[in-house]
């Protein structure tokens, strides 16, 4: 059986997911970086379009085929490799769990994405300042919102009880990114005590962009 494969961007929040899961998992793979910004975006090639056909990262590949999407591939990941699930096993606290996830993946995220980043200074003329402006913006309305999300849960060191699930995987790339575009933080402290806690275990370490051979 060869191990999979794991078309990645070492900043990529997205990808950056997807390596936690699969380090928490204690799964194998090869990683293949595929550069946003080198050759007018790598993501575009026609060979990697083949794969990913949104032209985006990641894609991650098994004996079964292609899958796109993180939080797809995740599910894949957690269903094929039950151990250590990454979701409760309560139908209810599964669904709390997913709503945290998608409160960054799908509202917070998309809106301070590289390509949306780029539509605002080609498309509308936004200068550097206002382009921080949006983000910073987005960022402190989201992250508010999930804070918010994270307190009505069962407590303990991470976003949902006492081990890593798929909120935490989700919160730690956007925390990250957050950071880098210097954006305020200061009323967050559930989540920066759960982005300290999971800086702690050695799967998030191994998946952070500053380990990935594609570092820049």
């Amino acid at each position: 059986m060869t191990i999979p494969t794991l078309h990645t961007y070492f900043r990529s929040s997205a990808a950056w997911r997807v390596r936690i899961a699969l380090a928490l998992k204690g799964l194998a793979y090869e990683s293949r970086p595929v550069h946003l910004l080198k050759d007018g975006g790598q993501q575009f090639m026609p060979v990697y379009r083949a794969l990913n056909p949104q032209a985006m990262v990641p894609t991650f590949e098994d004996e079964a085929g292609p899958l796109t999407q993180s939080l797809a591939i995740i599910d894949y990941i957690d269903e094929t490799y039950p151990e250590p699930p990454l979701l409760p096993a309560e139908p209810h606290a599964r669904a709390r769990v997913r709503a945290i996830a998608l409160a960054i993946a799908c509202d917070i995220h998309p809106l301070n994405n590289l390509r949306v980043l780029k539509a605002l200074r080609r498309q509308f003329g936004a200068d550097d300042e206002a382009i921080k402006d949006w983000y910073r913006h987005w960022v402190a309305e989201g992250l508010a919102a999930v804070e918010a999300l994270v307190q009505r849960g069962p407590g303990g060191p991470f976003c949902w009880g006492e081990t890593p699930s798929l909120a935490d995987i989700c919160l730690v790339p956007q925390m990250a990114n957050a950071r880098r575009y210097d954006c305020d933080l200061e009323a967050f402290a559930r989540l920066r005590a759960i982005d300290a806690r999971c800086a702690t275990l050695p799967a998030f370490a191994a998946a952070s962009p500053d380990r990935q051979p594609d570092t820049q």
